[in-house]
């Protein structure tokens, strides 16, 4: 099989995180463009994944689902934060498949198991088939049963990098609305490994707001944890036109790579 590439699409990148249920149709249908041109010129296999935005953290925030099953009004909001997520997820695949991608929905939902938000058990033969079908799987952040606190919410991070083990990629690709990971003085730092990170991590906290401090920092100590395995991740600005596609084609330095060395 082709080179097995993650790309997650941010959800601040292809929604409006400031205004509920609305999504950047024309950003996505820009992104959808390039990811078309990118497979178009090369042959690789690719899984999309994409963050909630301002779908399911309106109603995941109301019915606190990451905190687990606590009443009847959890097992209440386990419902319609999976309905919100499912409602982007159909956007960006009608965007795909208006740019001629053969792309097809993946429902975390309905067969993963979690314990303390993290994956146990998920069976993906059906995304292996579809890859070598040349179908491009789209799962997305979304709701989970969870042994210990009986619901979750998965990270779109959680869900590629699960897959990224159990399909033997070695890419991951992380698209937001900002260059990679910044200083507190918003200096773009290039590269991020283990043996660099204890020093960066000292910049990052002095950043403004959740998303550009524990957010951040949180998505990069994850990374980090599969760069051991020879997972290469790399954070990207997906509003910089033609950067997902060059990125998509092998290209380097556009923003922020994360390795073992």
């Amino acid at each position: 099989m082709s080179e097995i590439i993650m790309l997650k699409l941010g959800g601040s990148l292809i929604t409006d995180k400031t205004k509920p249920y609305t999504i950047k149709s024309e950003t996505l249908k820009r992104i959808a463009k390039e990811i078309k041109e990118a497979i178009s010129e090369k042959d690789i296999k690719l899984i999309i994944g994409h963050g909630g935005g301002s779908f399911p953290h309106q109603s995941a925030t109301k019915y606190q689902t990451h905190k687990g099953i606590k009443n009847n009004e959890s097992i209440k909001g386990i419902t319609i934060v999976q309905n919100d997520a499912a409602k982007l997820n159909r956007l960006v695949v009608d965007a795909l498949l208006n740019e001629g991608i053969n792309a097809i929905s993946i429902q975390p939902s309905a067969s993963v198991i979690t314990k303390d938000s993290r994956i146990q058990s998920w069976d993906t033969k059906t995304i292996e088939k579809f890859l070598k079908l040349n179908i491009v799987p789209v799962p997305y952040g979304d709701i989970a049963l969870d042994e210990k606190q009986g619901c979750c919410i998965i990270s779109t991070e959680e869900i590629l990098t699960f897959l990224a083990k159990k399909l033997g990629t070695t890419r991951i690709i992380l698209a937001g609305k900002v260059d990679g990971v910044l200083t507190s003085d918003g200096d773009l730092i290039p590269e991020i490994t283990a043996k660099n990170f204890y020093e960066i991590k000292k910049h990052l906290k002095g950043s403004d707001g959740a998303d550009a401090t524990g957010g951040m920092i949180h998505k990069v100590e994850r990374m980090l944890e599969f760069a051991k395995k020879e997972i290469k991740s790399e954070i990207i600005n997906g509003n910089k036109a033609g950067d997902i596609k060059q990125a998509l084609l092998g290209k380097t330095n556009l923003g922020t790579t994360i390795t073992k060395h």
